[in-house]
């Protein structure tokens, strides 16, 4: 467990300063929590509108602003102080003089601490450094910060307490601020997307009497009322193609999952997903779809087609195309003679390229091909691709032609029936997205479902489990489909050059803080 900070000797004697400050503002009569304040504009509202205007031109408009926001910034000069007051976005400077606010006003102020939460009215006007400010003519109390706000919160090396503690984050730091409001503007442009073809935003169940959709370990719950026990949804694929065969040919959500797995960079337990599905359309259709969609959202978001990562110039001009054969023939690095596509078609071709990278991989720092001696050929295949290839996916591409024991729920591929109608977008060596075209032969579904019901009585815990109901939405008949899935979360790493997802997530999941007073 991390340990909660301490609090330092200077910290309790802030704390206890603050203290007698609100009661001294309490006893001039001042609200200690009053319920509202009538507010007419913010600092950003100003600083947008008025940046432009003269010192001349204020000056003969009097513009009467009436603002609220906290104190970040306190500068006393005797009868006169200024100060600067944040909306949470930007901060403008307030300007407070005995003679303007008067005694009993003046007194507040002296009693405010940087971190309180004040109301302010008076009227712009431009200092002698020409920077725009707020002439206080009255100041409203609204909430004292009991306690001190960080000196060096920012670039701070515990990173846990910036995530832990997202609010002073949030106070101190505006580009954290700005992520999220980028985060909130690219699901709204998403949600415009869809809505504009034709698409229907819909909801299905968090929590699920069988964990299905894909393929991974599943948190589990019991409701006491019924008796039963429950799974936090994995995935809500299941539900959104019933929703297909009830006659809603295109439908997406937006939605959180939750797995019970790893913890890193690029994973957390609890994540949010676009998933969509189109009748009467294929897996090819979606690859363009999700070309339009992401340079869209790119140009929306960012002004352009080219968004920097990680030191990387990530162009969405182009999508590049690879089967997951030929991705690995392409990216091998091994040796002067990578396997060639024909041979990674058998099980003795993968299980040499497999024993070639793994002796190469022994003496650099590539990772290994995990896989067991009874490994099938397509375990084989996808384990190779993800050693070899995966992390050498910069630029937007798709990866194409998966082995069916990887895809339990995606259509044979009519030439090759080992294989699926499937693909995967990799951006910046990340998974973006997951489509394929739809396996809606009830026959074969239950087949596949029985054949990963086998894979878990051999300790997968993360294959599929055996869902009656599904396959009886099936009998019923679903239209040829085409579904896919998209990380926001990735998203909008790549919009804002977050290295982890956990820049991205409000409050990610982190372990309990074990008390001071136990270490």
């Amino acid at each position: 467990m991390t340990e909660s900070t301490p609090p330092t000797a200077s910290d309790i004697d802030q704390i206890a300063q603050r203290k007698k400050k609100l009661e001294q503002i309490i006893a001039l009569g001042h609200s200690p929590y009053p319920s509202k304040f009538e507010w007419t504009t913010t600092a950003s509202t100003l600083l947008k509108e008025y940046s432009a205007s003269t010192k001349e031109q204020l000056e003969t408009q009097k513009i009467p602003v009436r603002l609220a926001g906290r104190l970040m910034t306190i500068r006393g000069h005797g009868k006169a102080a200024f100060a600067h007051l944040s909306d949470g976005a930007q901060r403008i400077q307030i300007y407070v003089r005995l003679d303007s606010v008067g005694e009993e006003n003046f007194k507040l102020f002296q009693l405010l601490d940087v971190g309180d939460l004040i109301g302010a009215s008076g009227y712009l006007f431009r200092t002698k450094t020409n920077e725009l400010t707020v002439h206080v003519d009255q100041l409203t109390f609204l909430a004292k910060a009991m306690r001190p706000l960080p000196e060096k919160w920012h670039g701070l090396t515990d990173v846990e307490a910036r995530y832990r503690q997202r609010y002073l984050d949030l106070i101190v730091n505006p580009e954290v601020r700005e992520t999220f409001v980028r985060r909130s503007q690219i699901i709204r442009f998403i949600r415009d997307f869809f809505d504009a073809r034709g698409y229907i935003e819909v909801e299905t169940p968090m929590m699920q009497p069988l964990a299905g959709g894909a393929l991974a370990r599943p948190f589990v719950t019991h409701h006491n009322t019924l008796d039963m026990d429950l799974y936090l949804r994995i995935a809500p694929e299941l539900y959104l193609k019933r929703l297909i065969v009830g006659g809603l040919n295109r439908v997406y959500e937006i939605n959180r999952n939750f797995r019970n797995e790893g913890i890193s960079t690029r994973h957390n337990p609890e994540f949010t997903m676009l998933e969509f599905y189109q009748a009467y359309s294929d897996y090819r259709e979606l690859m363009d779809l999700t070309e339009e969609l992401l340079r869209s959202v790119v140009r929306e978001i960012v002004g352009g087609n080219i968004v920097e990562f990680d030191g990387q110039s990530i162009s969405f001009e182009k999508f590049d195309r690879w089967t997951m054969r030929g991705a690995v023939v392409r990216f091998w690095r091994d040796s002067k003679s990578p396997p060639s596509v024909e041979s990674l078609q058998t099980l003795e071709g993968l299980q040499a390229a497999a024993k070639s990278h793994n002796a190469a991989a022994a003496a650099t720092s590539s990772p290994r091909v995990e896989a067991g001696p009874d490994s099938s050929p397509g375990q084989l295949l996808g384990a190779l691709f993800e050693a070899v290839a995966e992390k050498e996916l910069i630029q937007p591409t798709f990866i194409y032609e998966f082995p069916v024991e990887l895809s339990p729920l995606s259509k044979r591929n009519a030439e090759h029936p080992a294989m699926v109608d499937r693909f995967e977008l990799f951006i910046a060596g990340m998974e973006i997205a997951n489509a394929f075209s739809e396996l809606n032969d009830p026959a074969d579904q239950k087949d596949r479902f029985e054949q990963q019901l086998r894979m878990r009585e051999g300790g997968d815990e993360e294959a599929h489990q055996m869902d009656e109901d599904y396959i009886r939405a099936l009998s019923y008949g679903m239209p040829p489909t085409a579904g896919e899935g998209i990380g926001i979360d990735r998203i909008t790493m790549l919009l804002t050059n977050s290295k982890s997802i956990r820049d991205v997530i409000l409050f990610p999941l982190m372990r309990p803080e074990k008390p001071a007073a136990d270490s």
